[in-house]
């Protein structure tokens, strides 16, 4: 049997197609553009501070760290006014501070690769083109989904290019840990009116379920809900804020605020991936 609440869905949406249409248009018209901002897309961060006893000895047992943030206007930062209050400049620093990142690392090099705009056959094609690493990247993050929605792509082909990502990351890149961020709350972006928001919202919606579904289903691929609620309970201190300081001036892109608490949760799941990757290392095999 048809679903009838399916069937609703689908009239409604087919009556306001031309409303859907004309909204689009007048998003695309009117929205601000901002750029991508300037700052370093590469880097390498010398992990730890040596006392007297140590700085002539290097421990052997630690290696670099190799992190990859691959994606589109949302890992490059737009929506910041430099790297630094990005998704990457905020990451970065962060990871530095945890003493388990240095307790197993010596240093930590990383690299950013992302273009606004850019959907999952985007960033496919953009992997195949990049020079094989001389070194295994460790984490890689992605960011994709957004713009998979905002071209209507299908869901069974957005699902067939995860598998791609996801494959050509881990032998191509040799990477151990891939982590995917959920697509964000688009039915609640302020550029965004109504009605078209909850269109957008449900496309975004399973999109995201289908990456959900994805992820679980191949290991050492972790999807990271983002903790929205989370973030703006943290900010507010119980009191109750307009959504909108979470979103950037065009009203589509994370604010630099976002950007921080975005960076801060990452960090915290890349922590425990990569303690629960030591801790399996360093088990004893029967």
């Amino acid at each position: 049997m048809v679903n009838s609440n399916k069937i609703a869905s689908v009239a409604r949406d087919v009556l306001l197609a031309p409303i859907y249409l004309y909204q689009g248009r007048k998003i695309k018209r009117d929205t601000v553009r901002l750029p991508e901002p300037n700052g370093e897309r590469h880097g390498h961060i010398q992990l730890g501070k040596p006392t007297d006893a140590t700085a002539n000895t290097k421990d052997k047992t630690k290696q670099t760290l190799n992190i990859m943030v691959v994606g589109d206007s949302a890992a490059a930062g737009v929506g910041s006014q430099t790297q630094q209050e990005a998704l990457v400049g905020n990451l970065m620093p962060i990871l530095a501070q945890q003493s388990e990142i240095n307790t197993q690392f010596d240093s930590l090099i990383w690299s950013l690769q992302a273009t606004t705009g850019h959907t999952s056959f985007d960033i496919l094609r953009r992997l195949y083109v990049l020079p094989t690493p001389s070194q295994a990247v460790d984490v890689m993050v992605l960011s994709v989904g957004v713009n998979d929605t905002t071209s209507n792509v299908s869901v069974s082909k957005w699902q067939q290019q995860i598998e791609d990502i996801i494959t050509i990351a881990q032998r191509k890149f040799g990477v151990r840990q891939l982590i995917f961020l959920s697509l964000p709350p688009m039915a609640q972006m302020p550029a965004i009116p109504a009605p078209l928001n909850h269109f957008v919202g449900a496309k975004a919606s399973i999109l995201d379920k289908t990456l959900q579904q994805v992820c679980a289903s191949n290991e050492c691929v972790t999807y990271m809900a983002t903790d929205f609620p989370r973030m703006i309970e943290e900010h507010s201190n119980g009191t109750p804020i307009d959504i909108k300081v979470m979103f950037a001036s065009d009203g589509f892109h994370p604010s630099s605020l976002m950007y921080g608490y975005w960076a801060q949760q990452l960090a915290e799941l890349i922590v425990k991936l990569l303690n629960s990757s030591a801790a399996e290392l360093s088990s004893p095999t029967v």
